[in-house]
């Protein structure tokens, strides 16, 4: 098992990619702390999913955008498990597709604070506590790399956000013994692309990439559990790919 007897945290761990990563994480030994917004029903099924399997994980509402709540799901953590060793920011998304001229400063708000801010108050929580030996793993995105597709630019921007300040973190925390990546993904079939992608770009997509189809939520689960486990050990401060070679570095 890859993570025999470790705390996680996923944030956004209720469905899709985040519940991908959550049972993973459980099936890999660790305990998980799933974090979740107002997807309550998915949470549970969730849960449900990795106690059937024989997987220990504990359910923590909570808005990441708000200090206060991020202040919870720290408590909960410790109470329950003590210190984390991992921490999976998987909170986010793109709230909207708007051009140029839509984009007013309150949508602006909205789209960092959802991707970056959640992303930054959970490290500022987590972080200067973890052992050396742990890792953080960020939810970037191929956006940040290519810019996203129309009306995306907020949503790429705020992932440019993340793919930097993983950079600037595991240069920070390098010393300390705490890794810090970041993965990448690119056409991965989930709600997110269900609801902002028509379906003609997605075989679009699917039919220009190498590997010639999306990727799973599962797909991602592995490249983060991997991230995570001790054989990234000398890992640190990379933003994967993970695309199907649609997009290469």
């Amino acid at each position: 098992m890859l993570l025999k007897d470790k705390v996680a945290v996923v944030t956004g761990g209720a469905r899709d990619i985040g519940r991908a990563i959550s049972v993973r994480f459980a099936r890999e030994g660790a305990k998980v702390i799933i974090n979740y917004n107002s997807s309550d029903d998915k949470a549970k099924e969730t849960l449900q999913i990795i106690k059937d399997a024989g997987g220990e994980a504990t359910l923590v509402q909570g808005n990441l955008t708000k200090a206060e709540d991020v202040k919870k799901l720290y408590s909960k953590t410790l109470e329950v498990y003590g210190t984390p060793d991992v921490i999976m920011n998987n909170t986010g998304g793109i709230v909207a597709r708007k051009n140029l001229d839509e984009i007013d400063v309150d949508f602006y708000r909205q789209v960092f604070d959802l991707n970056f801010l959640s992303t930054l108050l959970v490290l500022k929580a987590f972080l200067p506590g973890m052992k050396p030996g742990s890792a953080v793993v960020n939810m970037s995105s191929q956006a940040a790399r290519d810019g996203g597709g129309g009306g995306s630019s907020l949503y790429a921007a705020s992932k440019a956000a993340i793919t930097s300040l993983t950079k600037s973190l595991a240069k920070e925390f390098g010393p300390k013994g705490i890794r810090v990546n970041a993965v990448c993904p690119g056409m991965i079939n989930t709600l997110f692309h269900d609801m902002f992608t028509k379906d003609d770009v997605r075989k679009k997509v699917a039919e220009t990439t190498p590997l010639r189809k999306e990727g799973k939520a599962e797909d991602v689960a592995d490249l983060v559990c991997f991230l995570a486990s001790d054989q990234a050990s000398h890992l640190t401060g990379v933003n994967y790919d993970i695309n199907g070679g649609f997009l290469m570095s």
